[in-house]
């Protein structure tokens, strides 16, 4: 078990990580006091609530027509909610998380219609809709939950940092946009000192934190192995794998050993295929309309799911009344009758594609694995654990459930990974590179196939546009802060277009390794990661004349800061002296698009 250290800062502090589900969503905060030891608190307490003490509640909201937030989370599901509903045209959002999701190969397949945001409002005004609500809650909690809460609160109100947990498959664009959802939020303000007040972490790596603080990666950490960490939520299943850089010490750091992987095959899959199954069955059925397919996905999704374990026993849906009878369809009053084998076919795509993703990193990891950690809110099905547990044992992995709650393992590893940073290096997920122009060879088959790319360069030279240079593999590690350089070289017959730099990071998720990719042979597997924007001026501009005239060269490094939870660059160049060249350093900005 991870035991806290004092909090060594000479200034109190309050810091909430924040766990934004698909389905649910949970907080968890520390107050921060000058030699104290920190203690880590959960909000337990939402409006709306029918039980006290609940540690999450739904992530759902309620939109007016005029676009204003009726209710969210435990007041959305309140009794009577429906016919609100009805009587004021409310539209309801779910599963919003999802509208987040990259736009690479993984998650292309996944269609988010059937789960549309309001006309007029888009992801980022949802979200940040969503992350006010849960700092007011949190807020009005610690005021009521700590004595002298409100003076409590009043003294650290401007002095809060925030921890925000995302699915392994989010990059720097979706931490863009959760970030400027915070600002919109109010949560920080939009300056360089605000921004840097959020941090960002993996559902996995939490997740890692989460099981290390519990005591229940405590074999595999005398042992020396790696152990692999599934957190299996509402929407997406995130896969990740570690080993110990030392067994000799408890407070030991671990290193990431494969690229983290993220499936969208968690438990709202399940429903999705169960609605679909409903759906068809009952479409010449007097209950086959809306409603009652709603109520019948209201109790698969409390009872019959959470309840399922064994396709040899039957399970059941209530939805009606004693007097809702049609023995055509299974339904005898008011109850659905569903075989085992059906029920499992809602499941079984889910435990394929999570077995797939696990064999997958098995293989990529750079040490052995011996032992899984199965947690998230979809780790509670009796029949995934089961399953999953019979697939894992040929492969040599061993499967453990933690005898914890599920439910708060990101919040909670996500405010143990504010105050213990265990993960020392971090595996590359994607080949990152930039697209540059090669010198013109005129032998080469690359270069006469790509013929109609040619450019003539200031100094008279011809090159090909549209190659890909790779500056990190996939699967490289990368300790934490380690720098990655390329060198570029520019050139300008007009010395004022060398004073800005915006160069575009790609990303390439194909399966080629030749030494020069092009990116118009497989332009679906490259897309922009972002841009590194940068002030030129103070960089060295070089007088050369070609053979055209006079034109000027400038010599630099992109440096990429690729092994912490965010990516980070910087500029670096040779500034010329009487004696030698002295390095010279200045900031980049890395931008990303908007949705």
């Amino acid at each position: 078990m991870s035991h806290l250290q004092p909090y060594r800062g000479s200034k109190p502090k309050l810091v909430i990580a924040m766990d934004i589900g698909t389905t649910y969503s949970g907080v968890s905060y520390t107050l921060l006091e000058p030699g104290v030891i920190p203690e880590i608190h959960d909000v337990t307490r939402y409006p709306g609530q029918l039980d006290m003490y609940q540690l999450k509640i739904p992530s759902i909201l309620y939109y007016s027509p005029e676009g204003m937030v009726h209710s969210i989370g435990a007041e959305a599901t309140r009794p009577g909610i429906e016919l609100e509903v009805e009587d004021a045209g409310l539209f309801l959002v779910k599963w919003f998380k999802l509208h987040l999701r990259p736009d690479t190969q993984v998650f292309r397949e996944y269609n988010p219609d059937a789960n549309r945001l309001p006309e007029g409002k888009n992801i980022l005004e949802v979200f940040s809709d969503f992350i006010d609500y849960l700092f007011r809650c949190t807020r009005e909690f610690i005021r009521t939950a700590h004595p002298n809460g409100t003076t409590l609160w009043e003294s650290i109100e401007d002095h809060i940092e925030f921890v925000l947990a995302h699915p392994n498959g989010w990059e720097g664009q979706q931490q863009s946009q959760m970030r400027r959802a915070a600002i919109r939020a109010g949560l920080v303000p939009d300056t360089p000192d605000g921004r840097a007040r959020i941090q960002f972490v993996t559902e996995g790596e939490a997740g890692l934190h989460y099981c290390i603080a519990n005591g229940i990666a405590a074999g595999p950490m005398l042992e020396g192995v790696g152990v692999m960490v599934i957190d299996a939520g509402g929407g997406t299943v995130d896969i990740s794998s570690y080993s110990p850089e030392s067994s000799a010490s408890p407070s030991t750091g671990w290193k990431e050993i494969a690229p983290a992987a993220c499936i969208i095959q968690g438990s709202t899959q399940v429903n999705d295929r169960a609605e679909t199954f409903l759906t068809s069955l009952l479409k010449n059925s007097k209950y086959g309309n809306d409603e009652d397919i709603k109520a019948m996905m209201d109790d698969f999704d409390k009872s019959t799911k959470p309840a399922f374990t064994d396709p040899s026993h039957r399970s059941f849906i209530k939805f009606g009344s004693m007097k809702d009878n049609e023995p055509s369809k299974n339904i005898r009053r008011g109850q659905l009758t569903l075989s085992g084998s059906d029920v499992e076919s809602f499941f079984k795509p889910s435990l394929d594609e999570i077995v797939a993703s696990v064999q997958d990193q098995q293989r990529a990891a750079l040490e052995p694995i011996s032992t899984v950690f199965l947690i998230g809110g979809f780790a509670a099905s009796g029949w995934l654990y089961t399953r999953l547990r019979d697939a894992l044992q040929p492969l040599g992995l061993n499967l453990c459930r933690p005898d914890v709650s599920p439910n708060k393992a990101v919040a909670q590893g996500s405010m143990r990974f504010y105050l213990e940073h265990h993960v020392t290096a971090r595996v590359m997920k994607k080949t990152y590179g930039t697209d540059y122009s090669p010198l013109f060879r005129p032998g080469d088959p690359q270069h006469i196939a790509h013929i109609s790319q040619i450019k003539m360069l200031p100094s008279g030279l011809m090159c090909i546009r549209g190659a890909f240079e790779t500056i990190l593999t996939k699967g490289t590690r990368l300790r934490v802060k380690e720098e990655i350089s390329k060198k570029y070289t520019r050139h300008s017959r007009d010395e004022r277009m060398l004073t800005e730099l915006s160069e575009r990071i790609i990303c390439y998720d194909g399966e080629k390794s030749d030494a020069t990719l092009w990116m118009a042979d497989e332009p679906e597997h490259f897309t922009t990661l972002c841009t590194v924007s940068a002030n030129m001026r103070q960089v060295t501009k070089i007088r050369r004349v070609g053979r055209d005239g006079v034109y000027h060269a400038q010599n630099f490094e992109i440096l990429l800061i690729c092994g912490s939870t965010e990516l980070q660059a910087q500029i670096r160049w040779m500034e010329n002296s009487a004696t030698k060249g002295e390095e010279r350093r200045s900031p980049a900005e890395v931008i990303y698009d908007a949705f």
